[in-house]
């Protein structure tokens, strides 16, 4: 029986390369300047740190231009609330979402069921979501529709199945 399925992943070194890449615009461009702005990778978070609230909306977009340029979703960068710092600084993490939760996978499966294509099939396995159907066309029609819909994290389609 046909099959595919649906993850959420991110490249991490695609993404310490655009961290380091905007690291080095920010320490070099004139803009930021005796600002003390840095951008820092952790776990799962990007860290970005200036002296102004603008100076941390410019870091961003250069980051965000980085990091499309690198080919990463930026539906799968989350930022969190700009909070004050020491010195009257600012600072703002950007959380990386990897994996399919729990939640967004009833959302998925929802989403599928809602279409009414017959026979086609989808359950939660971990952070994914395979999906099953007796027609090769229909699981087509079903990454089509996924691809058009808006879910708030970027989808992968892997293992398809004959």
């Amino acid at each position: 029986m046909p099959s595919f399925d649906i993850v959420s992943k991110v490249d991490m070194q695609e993404i310490r390369n655009a961290v380091d890449q905007a690291s080095r615009e920010v320490a070099n461009r004139y803009d930021f300047r005796d600002t003390g702005s840095t951008v820092e990778l952790g776990d799962q978070a990007i860290n970005m740190h200036s002296s102004t609230e603008d100076r941390l909306a410019a870091m961003r977009q250069v980051l965000e231009e980085k990091l499309v340029r690198r080919q990463v979703s930026l539906k799968a960068v989350h930022y969190g609330k700009v909070t004050e710092a020491a010195g009257g600084t600012v600072r703002q993490a950007a959380t990386l979402a990897a994996g399919i939760s729990s939640d967004r996978a009833r959302e998925l499966n929802k989403f599928i069921k809602g279409l009414g294509i017959k026979g086609v099939q989808s359950q939660t396995q971990g952070d994914q979501l395979r999906v099953t159907s007796k027609k090769r066309d229909d699981l087509q029609a079903v990454i089509a529709e996924l691809t058009d819909g808006d879910f708030e994290l970027p989808l992968q389609f892997e293992n398809f199945r004959d």
